[in-house]
């Protein structure tokens, strides 16, 4: 499909999503939905009548303590509610999309040839659906040194589309927001999709590079102002995945995804 088609599809999702609902009708039409995705309703901070519109629904917060983070400064957390589509080792410059799928790591990140050395790096790919919750926070305390916003495509970014398609997250719209840590640099990237081409980063202006900012660990970074894809690439001393992952499995923000050797 061409892409004007999948923007225009997209400003019309976001519009909808921003209508401003009758307050009678939110709680119905907000359990249907979450009836239809398996929401877990129990953990939302406000009434479902206390959002004034599915956009409002779709960055929902919640409670305080329904995502801890783990206390060991060496364990590395998920930043977001998810489904791992791909983790693992950068080989030759490469991390994978989906099985058999891989792009090159300097495209997704907008990086020039040859700017920095992945090679024994790791990466994580986590797919948000639109049953989890939208918000991304720092996997690790740092400071956000850079974002660099890539225009691009609104391919569909869900799973059986990047099994066929090639190079989807390294070439749809998307924020690469470049942290540095105690343990190296980290590169959070958030991939725009169909319906999906509002990203928000806290304190920055979409299309500014913003200005050099600490965030501590657990501390809201981004949203989505509805589903897509967060990718993670660590270079080398940074976290490493852990053995006990799996393709295809759900993961919560704040669970453990890698250690720090």
């Amino acid at each position: 499909m061409p892409t004007p088609i999948l923007r225009a599809m997209s400003l019309a999702t976001g519009w909808f999503a921003d209508c401003k609902l009758p307050r009678p009708l939110r709680s119905p039409l907000y359990r249907a939905y979450s009836s239809a995705y398996r929401v877990d309703l129990s953990e939302l901070r406000l009434s479902l009548a206390d959002h004034p519109s599915f956009a409002a629904f779709f960055v929902r917060r919640l409670k305080d303590g329904a995502r801890p983070f783990p206390a060991d400064p060496r364990t590395f957390p998920s930043p977001c509610d998810g489904t791992f589509q791909s983790f693992g080792a950068i080989e030759n410059g490469s991390i994978l999309q989906a099985k058999g799928r891989p792009y090159p790591v300097e495209e997704l990140l907008a990086l020039a040839p040859g700017e920095h050395d992945f090679t024994g790096g790791h990466a994580w790919t986590i797919y948000l659906s639109p049953r989890d919750y939208h918000r991304v926070h720092s996997p690790v305390a740092g400071r956000l040194e850079e974002v660099r916003w890539c225009d691009g495509a609104r391919y569909s970014v869900a799973p059986k589309v990047l099994e066929r398609r090639p190079k989807v997250l390294s070439i749809n719209e998307r924020a690469v927001l470049r942290l540095s840590t105690e343990h190296g640099p980290l590169w959070l990237v958030m991939v725009g999709a169909l319906n999906v081409g509002r990203i928000r980063v806290v304190g920055v202006e979409p299309g500014a590079k913003g200005a050099p900012r600490r965030f501590e660990r657990g501390e809201e970074l981004a949203r989505f102002e509805m589903g897509s894809t967060v990718v993670l690439v660590a270079p080398r001393g940074g976290p490493k995945p852990l053995a006990s992952l799996a393709l295809a499995r759900a993961v919560r923000m704040g669970e453990p995804i890698g250690r720090v050797e």
